[in-house]
């Protein structure tokens, strides 16, 4: 079968009974639902009963998640809600032997960081919203990419890498309660490396053939484990929608609780829940004012891919990145004139289409302000290969892109010089470390593996110099200065 996406192989199970389609989710998934499993129970047996369960439920309710689900966050709630069913139900005294471990082992030497989070990890996942959720789990237990994680999310690289990073904010605020104290990459790096672990090689078939089997050839504990596990996850959900129904009655004042359906959630719901689920079912508007959530800090969510057409939310923006929004260029790549707006501002663009086109007439009839292109002479980072060793650039023994990012490192598998994937990270480089394109002229044409290290505890323009110093001498990589014609974006205010 050729590589298709999970929708699609849930879209052939679906409507045509693909068992090969099915088969072949389980095979993709069945290591990280196995390894939510056995962090919950400590025990192969009772994890591999559980993966099996997951499973099944995945196939009875196949029909009901629909096109815009994002499977691997789903299955790995689905396992989780599950793995707690089967704890309350029968296994409470081996999660106590294994939380007495963990506390025995809190007591050994730094190496044996992970035992110390293992037995937390699930339950401060459960205390992220689903977006959060799915982000850490395409970041960290999948492998993704932060372009993939954007994609997945319905979000650009930027949106999607704040997510990941306050995400992991999150995550290490939870850990702190409960005495774990660690860094931002050390958590990264855990999570990327120990969170899954191979499963049998026997369970992806078994939990295969279960979940495609009729209910008389199933085992008498799993239809037990699996009703169980579908009522708590029926109820996480509607205790879910039950808590942002009441907070969106409250934020207004709202002294009697009305529950009622409706039509189309308000307006402030698309900025306060931040969910490109939530977003891509917003009815058609243009929304552009004076920011009411600039003490949160900026955020962006994207439903579909926003190009031309697709759906947008900003919060907390300045008019420059609102710029950057309508016509799609980088800061970088933008040259603004005095006298812009002050202050931040809220953006909310849901048309079915032309959205760039009709935000772009929106700030010109509320701030005058138009643009064109035309290539000018500026500063710029010509990216050079050197002569010397670079113990930090290899080939690639595989072709998947895999991106990893901290505060003071930067780790790539994958990593094509040339093309859309390099030209990806160039324009990271550019964007979020020297604001200032970057050209590519190393000339080099393979894919490779690039790590990175430098110091990210210095201020801004030390930071760049160490980076360019790493790129230098860990990557034989140089960033020359140099002034050159490029397409630029000029902003203007419009004669009245």
């Amino acid at each position: 079968m050729q590589e298709w996406d999970d929708s699609t192989l849930l879209r052939a199970y679906v409507e045509k009974a693909s068992e090969e389609a099915f088969a072949t989710l389980v095979a993709r998934h069945v290591s990280k639902v196995y390894s939510v499993a056995l962090r919950h129970t400590g025990s192969p047996q009772h994890a591999e009963e559980i993966t099996q369960a997951v499973f099944v439920i995945l196939a009875r309710k196949s029909r009901q998640l629909g096109g815009h689900v994002l499977l691997s966050g789903w299955l790995y709630q689905a396992a989780r809600l599950t793995a707690v069913t089967y704890l309350r139900s029968e296994i409470r005294r081996a999660r106590r032997e294994q939380e007495a471990h963990a506390q025995n082992a809190l007591n050994e030497e730094e190496s044996g960081v992970w035992p110390h989070i293992a037995p937390l990890l699930d339950e401060a996942m459960a205390s992220l919203n689903e977006t959060d959720r799915h982000a850490v789990v395409l970041r960290f237990f999948d492998g993704k990419s932060i372009r993939e994680v954007g994609a997945a999310l319905g979000a650009n690289e930027s949106a999607a890498r704040k997510r990941v990073d306050r995400a992991l904010e999150k995550l290490q605020r939870y850990f702190s309660k409960h005495g774990v104290t660690s860094t931002a990459a050390t958590l990264t790096g855990l999570i990327s490396t120990n969170s899954v672990q191979a499963a049998p090689t026997a369970l992806a078939r078994t939990a295969t053939t279960l979940a495609l089997a009729k209910s008389a050839a199933i085992s008498p504990a799993t239809p037990t484990l699996v009703t169980g596990a579908l009522k708590l996850m029926a109820w996480t959900k509607m205790k879910t929608a039950l808590v942002a129904g009441l907070a969106a009655l409250l934020a207004v004042g709202t002294a009697t609780l009305v529950i009622r359906t409706f039509a189309s959630p308000p307006l402030e719901s698309y900025f306060t829940e931040m969910d490109s689920g939530h977003l891509m079912e917003a009815p058609p508007v243009v929304l552009l004012r004076p920011s009411k959530y600039a003490a949160l800090g900026d955020y962006i969510i994207a439903a579909g891919s926003f190009g031309p057409e697709g759906k947008l939310m900003r919060r907390g923006a300045t008019i420059g990145e609102i710029l950057s929004s309508a016509y799609g260029v980088g800061l970088e790549k933008m040259v603004l004139p005095a006298g812009l707006p002050k202050g931040k501002f809220d953006l909310l663009l849901t048309l079915p289409e032309r959205s760039r086109e009709t935000l772009r007439a929106e700030i010109k009839k509320k701030f005058g302000l138009v643009a064109h292109s035309e290539t000018r002479d500026r500063d710029v980072l010509v990216m050079k290969k050197t002569p010397a060793p670079a113990p930090g650039l290899t080939v690639s023994a595989d072709g998947g892109v895999r991106i990893y990012e901290k505060a003071d490192s930067l780790a790539l598998a994958g990593y094509k010089m040339s093309g859309p994937d390099g030209a990806d990270v160039v324009s990271t480089l550019a964007a979020d470390y020297f604001n200032e394109p970057v050209v590519d002229e190393t000339g080099l044409t393979e894919t490779y593996n690039l790590e990175l290290h430098w110091n990210g505890k210095l201020n801004r323009s030390e930071q760049k110099k160490d980076l360019i110093r790493a790129l230098r001498e860990q990557a034989g990589l140089d960033l020359v200065a140099d002034r050159r014609p490029v397409e630029m974006l000029v902003v203007e205010h419009q004669e009245p």
